[in-house]
């Protein structure tokens, strides 16, 4: 399961530096080229929607069977341990997984905002032309 979270976090941070790439200023040159390859990149991406929802279900199946450590007599200190560090790792994931959905919006949005900016500027450029 490893290999799943590593892949999340490669494309959180991919997210996370198209949007950080789209909102810096001064990249009026480099930002149209990157509009586009995000657009392109946005429905292949999209597969990280439900692959988030698949990765929530399996926290959520780990939390359900692990076994319970309610008291400090029923555990041995390294039971006690693991769990602690189990539920560590799943707040940890979550938080990924979180992460990954929200930049995705922002891409996704972001995008879209520049799109219409950008039509709205050449319409604006036309009107002052015909005029």
């Amino acid at each position: 399961m490893a290999l799943e979270w590593v892949v999340l976090g490669y494309a959180a941070g991919a997210e996370a530096i198209m949007v950080l790439l789209l909102t810096l200023p001064g990249f009026d040159g480099l930002r149209k080229g990157l509009v586009t390859v995000t657009r392109n990149a946005l429905k292949p991406m999209l597969s990280v929607v439900p692959f988030c929802l698949f990765l929530l279900m399996d926290i959520y199946w780990k939390y359900e069977t692990r076994p319970s450590c309610e008291g400090q007599s029923t555990c041995t200190p390294s039971e006690h341990l693991r769990h602690q560090k189990s539920l560590m790792k799943s707040q940890r994931n979550a938080l990924l997984i979180a992460s990954a959905l929200v930049f995705y919006w922002l891409l996704f949005s972001i995008t879209g905002l520049l799109v219409r900016l950008d039509a709205l500027s050449r319409r604006v450029e036309k009107l002052k032309n015909d005029d």
